[in-house]
């Protein structure tokens, strides 16, 4: 009992060594809007992992956050403020990625480490960048989907929703998908269709599509934060049917957003990668830590990736810390 006890002192007086010479660390945290459930996740699990990591490396975050609702000029402004208050870093999700590199530049001049997420910057390339593998996800998306497809003896003829041709990402998930698929021996793409981001596309270039190919039976949507409008189209057609219904139409999708956790629940959606805002929020905590600690960033070109997780019809209920699932 003596020995126990002496053993529990000890460790009580090493967790309080350790906190008394933990470094104070202040970040301004600049959004550009807090207008769905993603940026509020993501801030929620950037302050938990801060404690959780921060404790373990004798780091002590504190946080000043500001908010832009949308506004370059009211982020630039934001941004402005956390220089002029002398933060020890700053990271931004920026709403204009060429905007944005003014405000790197600004911090660089006062000496104040900057670090975008989510958005990169398309002008002056900041200390570090932190955000989710596009790349990977698709990939991801698309080697389950032919393993699934395979496995039920299912020659896929889809049709593919892309997103903006402008946008990496949808770049990305696109390329992924195109390098898994077009030699898998399972699925063909029978036509693939921009969407530009916007649900009025996703609804009519599902439409259109299933009318120009009336025998697909699969489809890769880019990201389905529009499910809701490719629904609109499927159910349309009549096609708008769960696994094992015989007008069921394979759906991989990307992002694994609110829509499509319901969706896969209830046996709609067959297999999405997540846009994991757990994942790119623990990971910006650990280059925090190193940018506080004054440590080398150990990714290529200071670009640190976040890969999501495969989602199923029967993991969706188990994944932790999945942002986009409904509370209970």
């Amino acid at each position: 009992m003596i020995k126990k006890a002496l053993a529990t002192v000890t460790l009580l007086a090493a967790a309080a060594a350790s906190g008394a010479h933990a470094k104070d660390f202040t970040v301004g945290l600049s959004w550009n809007a807090m207008d769905n459930q993603l940026p509020v996740k993501w801030q929620e699990y950037m302050q938990s992992e801060a404690k959780r990591q921060g404790t373990e490396a004798g780091v002590n975050f504190k946080w000043i956050i500001n908010v832009a609702d949308a506004n370059p000029a009211r982020q630039a402004a934001n941004i402005e403020d956390l220089i002029n208050q002398n933060v020890d870093l700053i990271v931004a999700r920026a709403e204009d990625a060429s905007a944005i590199g003014a405000s790197i530049r600004a911090a660089k001049a006062a000496n104040i480490p900057f670090m975008t997420f989510d958005r990169e910057s398309a002008t002056t390339k900041p200390t570090a960048h932190v955000g989710g593998d596009s790349y990977d996800q698709g990939k991801t998306t698309a080697e389950a989907f032919v393993a699934l497809l395979k496995e039920k003896g299912v020659h896929g003829k889809c049709i593919e929703l892309q997103g903006s041709l402008t946008d990496v990402n949808a770049l990305n998930r696109s390329k992924a998908w195109h390098e898994v698929t077009d030699k898998s021996g399972v699925i063909e793409t029978l036509q693939s269709v921009p969407t530009e981001w916007n649900p009025d596309l996703f609804r009519s270039g599902t439409v259109n599509a299933l009318r120009a190919h009336p025998d697909a039976n699969c489809m890769f949507i880019a990201s389905d934060f529009a499910l809701p409008a490719v629904q609109s189209a499927l159910e349309g057609a009549g096609k708008w049917a769960k696994r094992g219904e015989p007008n069921h139409v394979w759906l991989a999708t990307q992002d694994v957003f609110p829509e499509a956790v319901k969706a896969m629940s209830e046996g709609y959606v067959d297999v999405g990668t997540t846009y994991d805002a757990y994942a790119h929020a623990k990971e910006a905590i650990r280059v925090a830590i190193l940018i506080a600690k004054g440590e080398k960033i150990d990714c290529p070109d200071n670009v640190c990736l976040a890969k999501g997780r495969l989602a199923t019809q029967e993991n969706i209920g188990t994944l932790e810390n999945l942002w986009s699932r409904p509370a209970n």
